[in-house]
């Protein structure tokens, strides 16, 4: 099993951005389709954006479509997600995701995710 950590969370203002790494080790994410979800407190978690292990395929979620951008490398076994005119409603804990049956498309149901990470806080104040 893959093993994901998340780094690069923080505080920000209304506006302004944030760029958000998953480093995997363990095994190497080219067999992993990766995602990134996000649950505020009293929420669900939702999805945000997914990735195929090629990077042919990518979604994201109808919130963040055109503000957020998700890349991966898969030399470095790192998964980013760029987030870019933040909103308070943005504000969450945002875990990175590793889906290893379908590799070749995202799935935005959590429930495909085989390995998550810990979890990194971003917090945007207005």
């Amino acid at each position: 099993q893959v093993q994901l950590v998340e780094s690069g969370g923080g505080l920000v203002q209304a506006g302004g951005s944030l760029r958000l790494s998953c480093a995997a080790s363990g095994r190497t994410l080219r067999y992993y389709a990766m995602g990134w979800f996000r649950q505020a407190p009293g929420k669900e978690r939702e999805f945000v954006a997914g990735i195929s292990w090629s990077g042919s395929a990518i979604d994201y979620g109808d919130s963040v479509k055109g503000r957020f951008t998700i890349s991966r490398d898969n030399a470095k076994n790192t998964v980013y997600l760029q987030m870019n005119s933040l909103k308070p409603e943005d504000t969450a804990v945002y875990y990175c995701a590793a889906d290893r049956r379908n590799t070749m498309v995202v799935s935005k149901d959590r429930q495909s995710y085989d390995s998550w990470g810990q979890g990194t806080q971003v917090t945007v104040s207005s």
